[in-house]
C-alpha cells in the first residue's frame, strides 16, 4: 500500500485488529532473535557445564549490542512512527539514514575495543578461570560480527515503526534456520566446540542483515541513503529522547547478567549454568511479551502524532489486559514444567537442575505483571516522554535488580540469587502503572 493507504490504516483500523496485524510478525522476529541464544545453549550444553556457563558469560555482551542497535533503532523508528503520522516524510526519511549509520559506526567501535582487550572484557563479564577459555573463544567472533548486528536491530526496528514489520520478520527468520542447521554442523561435524556455536551465530546474523537491507532498499517504505546523514544536535536529540529508555533496558541488562554471574559464581559453575540456563528460558517468553508491545509502538506513535488520542488509550488498554491472560497462563505451565525445561539444556547434572528449578519457578510467580511494565514502558517511549520512559526501563534489571542481587544473597545465600528477578518485577510494576496510568488520565481530558 503507498503512503495514503498506510496512514487510513493506522489511524482507522480497528484497535484490535490493527495491534494484532502488527504484532504478529514482531512476536515471531522477538522470538527467534531471542532462538539464536537457546539454541546455542542447547548445543553448547552438550559439551560441558563450563562451556553452558561461558555462554551465559557472553551473553551480557550480547545484550551491550543488542542496547546499542535498539538505542539508535528505537531511537530513530519512534521519530519515524511520530513523523510519519503527522505526513512528514522527508524528516522520516533523514532520521532512517542517521540512525542506519550510527549504529554501524557504534558497533565497529565496539567490535574493534572488545577484540583488543578481549581478555580482560571476558573476566569483567563474570568469567571464572575455568569458563574464561570457553568465553573467549566464543566472544571474539561475537565481536566480529558487531557491527552489522547493532544496524540489523535498527533496520528491523525501522521497518516496524513504519507498519511494515511483515518485512523485518522475513530476514530474522531465514537467519535464524541457519543458525540451527550451522550449530550442530560447526560444533561437532567439524569439531569447533563452543566456537563452532559462535561462528554460526554471525554467520546466520550476517545472512540476515543482507535480506534486512534489501528488504529495506527495494520495499515500499522509507530508504536508507548516506546522502541523508546529517550529525546535527536536533536529530541526535531526538534519537537520545527515543532510544535512551531502550539503551537503559538492554544496557542495564547486561549489568545485571554481570552482577548475577557474580553474585552465582560463588556458588561454583553450577550455579552460573543453572541461572544462565533460566536466564535464556525466560528471556524466550519475555520476547513474545516484547513482541506484543512493539506492535503496539507503532499503533502508539502514528495515533499520537495525529492527536488521535483515544486510540492510544484504547491501543494501550487493550494490550495491557491481553498480555496479562496469557502471562497469567504461560506462568502456571511455566511452574508446572520446570523441571523438564530446564532439563533439556543440561540433563544429569543434578546442581544445575536444582538452581534452575528453583530460579524459574520464582521467576514465573511474578512473571504475569510482565506485561504491565512492558506496555507503560513503550507507551511512555512512542509518545517521547524521556524520563518517565526511562525510569521503567531502568527499574527492572537496574534500579531494583542491581542492589536485590547484592542484598538478598547476603541474606538468604543461593536462595536469594534464584528469586532476585521475582523480587525486581514485583517493585517494578508498582512503579511503572502509576506513571503511566496518569499520562493516559491526562491524555483522556485532553481528548475530550
Amino acid at each position: 500500500m503507498d503512503r495514503e493507504q498506510k496512514f487510513k490504516y493506522m489511524t482507522e483500523e480497528p484497535i484490535p485488529r490493527l495491534v494484532c496485524s502488527l504484532a504478529v510478525p514482531t512476536i515471531i522476529s522477538m522470538l527467534i532473535t531471542s532462538f539464536y541464544n537457546m539454541v546455542d545453549t542447547f548445543f553448547v550444553g552438550r559439551i560441558n557445564t563450563s562451556a553452558t556457563a561461558a555462554v551465559g558469560v557472553v551473553f551480557s555482551l550480547m545484550a551491550i549490542i543488542q542496547a546499542i542497535g535498539f538505542f539508535f533503532g528505537h531511537g530513530s523508528g519512534n521519530y519515524i512512527s511520530r513523523q510519519l503520522g503527522a505526513q512528514n516524510t522527508e524528516e522520516a526519511s533523514k532520521m532512517a539514514s542517521i540512525g542506519f549509520f550510527s549504529a554501524l559506526i557504534a558497533g565497529a567501535v565496539l567490535a574493534g575495543c572488545g577484540l583488543i582487550f578481549i581478555k580482560p572484557l571476558a573476566l569483567l563479564l563474570g568469567s571464572t578461570e575455568t569458563i574464561l577459555p570457553y568465553a573467549v573463544d566464543y566472544l571474539k567472533y561475537i565481536l566480529i560480527g558487531a557491527p552489522y548486528m547493532t544496524a540489523s536491530l535498527v533496520l528491523n526496528n525501522q521497518l516496524r515503526f513504519q507498519g511494515n514489520a511483515m518485512y523485518g520478520m522475513i530476514g530474522i527468520v531465514v537467519g535464524a534456520v541457519i543458525n540451527i542447521v550451522l550449530d550442530p554442523v560447526l560444533i561437532f561435524v567439524c569439531h569447533m566446540g563452543i566456537s563452532g556455536a559462535a561462528l554460526a551465530t554471525i554467520i546466520s546474523q550476517f545472512i540476515s542483515f543482507i535480506i534486512l537491507l534489501w528488504v529495506s532498499q527495494s520495499g515500499p517504505g522509507i530508504h536508507i541513503s548516506w546522502k541523508n546523514v546529517r550529525f546535527d544536535a536536533y536529530f541526535l536529540k531526538e534519537i537520545v529522547r527515543g532510544g535512551f529508555p531502550s539503551l537503559c533496558r538492554q544496557g542495564l541488562g547486561s549489568v545485571a547478567t554481570i552482577a548475577l554471574n557474580m553474585a552465582a559464581g560463588v556458588y561454583g559453575d553450577a550455579a552460573i549454568a543453572g541461572m544462565s540456563i533460566v536466564s535464556r528460558i525466560t528471556m524466550f517468553a519475555y520476547s513474545a511479551l516484547i513482541g506484543f508491545g512493539q506492535g503496539f509502538q507503532p499503533v502508539c506513535g502514528f495515533n499520537y502524532g495525529a492527536k488521535l488520542y483515544d486510540r492510544v488509550r484504547e491501543a494501550f488498554y487493550f494490550c495491557l489486559k491481553t498480555s496479562a491472560g496469557f502471562l497469567i497462563l504461560l506462568s502456571i505451565a511455566g511452574y508446572i514444567g520446570a523441571p523438564q525445561l530446564v532439563e533439556l539444556f543440561r540433563k544429569g547434572d543434578p546442581e544445575v537442575t536444582a538452581v534452575g528449578i528453583a530460579a524459574l519457578r520464582f521467576s514465573c510467580i511474578s512473571f504475569s505483571l510482565s506485561g504491565g511494565v512492558v506496555m507503560s514502558n513503550m507507551f511512555l517511549q512512542s509518545i517521547g516522554m524521556a524520563v518517565r520512559a526511562s525510569i521503567v526501563a531502568a527499574a527492572r534489571q537496574g534500579l531494583f535488580f542491581l542492589p536485590l542481587i547484592f542484598i538478598l544473597p547476603s541474606i538468604l545465600g543461593l536462595r536469594g540469587v534464584e528469586m532476585c528477578q521475582m523480587v525486581s518485577d514485583i517493585l517494578t510494576f508498582l512503579l511503572a502503572m502509576p506513571l503511566s496510568i496518569s499520562v493516559l488520565k491526562k491524555m483522556g481530558t485532553e481528548s475530550d
